[in-house]
C-alpha cells in the first residue's frame, strides 16, 4: 500500500512537513540460514521486508502484516534484533513528503505462506547469504545479519 489512510489524512493537514514514523523490518531466514531481501518496485533498491506501524497496531502485528503483504509469507516474530533511527533514516520522497523512520527490526520465523509479492511493492524476492547480501537503501550494521544466537539486540 503506497500510503495508509492515516498518513493520507495527516498529510492533508500538514502537507509535506517532517513526520516521525514508527516502522518495522524483518529478518526472515530460510532453512539454509539465508536472509530474505526484496527489490523495491518503487525505487529499484534492495531492502528488508518492512513498513509502517498502523494506528492501534502493535509492532509485532505490523511485522506479520507487512511480511505477508510484501512477500506472501506468514511469519512469527521471535525477537527484536535491533532498533534504529535518527537522521540517517530521514527520507524525502519525490512528492516532497519528508519522513524520519524509527525502525524496530524483528528476527522472524517462517510458519507458512508462499513466496510472492501480494501488494506489488516487491519487484523481486530473493534469499542471500548474509555475507553476499545486496547493498540496501539503508545500510544496517553488519552485526544485524549475524545469527540471532551470536548477535544480541542492537540499538543505533
Amino acid at each position: 500500500m503506497p500510503i495508509s489512510p492515516y498518513m493520507k489524512n495527516l498529510r492533508s493537514q500538514i502537507g509535506s512537513q517532517l513526520v516521525m514514523q514508527p516502522s518495522v523490518a524483518a529478518i526472515v531466514r530460510n532453512a539454509a540460514g539465508q536472509i530474505l531481501f526484496l527489490l523495491r518496485a518503487d525505487n529499484g533498491r534492495w531492502d528488508l521486508p518492512a513498513g509502517s506501524i498502523d494506528p492501534g497496531e502493535t509492532p509485532a502485528q505490523a511485522i506479520v502484516r507487512e511480511v505477508r503483504e510484501e512477500t506472501g509469507l506468514v511469519v512469527e516474530p521471535r525477537a527484536v534484533a535491533g532498533v534504529f533511527g535518527g537522521e540517517s533514516l530521514r527520507l524525502s520522497y519525490g512528492n516532497g513528503d519528508v519522513v524520519e523512520y524509527t525502525v524496530i527490526v524483528f528476527e522472524c520465523r517462517m510458519v507458512g505462506g508462499e513466496l510472492g509479492s501480494l501488494d506489488g511493492e516487491a519487484a523481486e524476492l530473493r534469499f542471500f547469504d548474509a555475507s553476499q547480501r545486496p547493498a540496501l537503501w539503508y545500510e544496517f550494521p553488519d552485526a544485524l545479519f549475524a545469527p540471532a544466537a551470536e548477535r544480541g539486540t542492537l540499538f543505533v
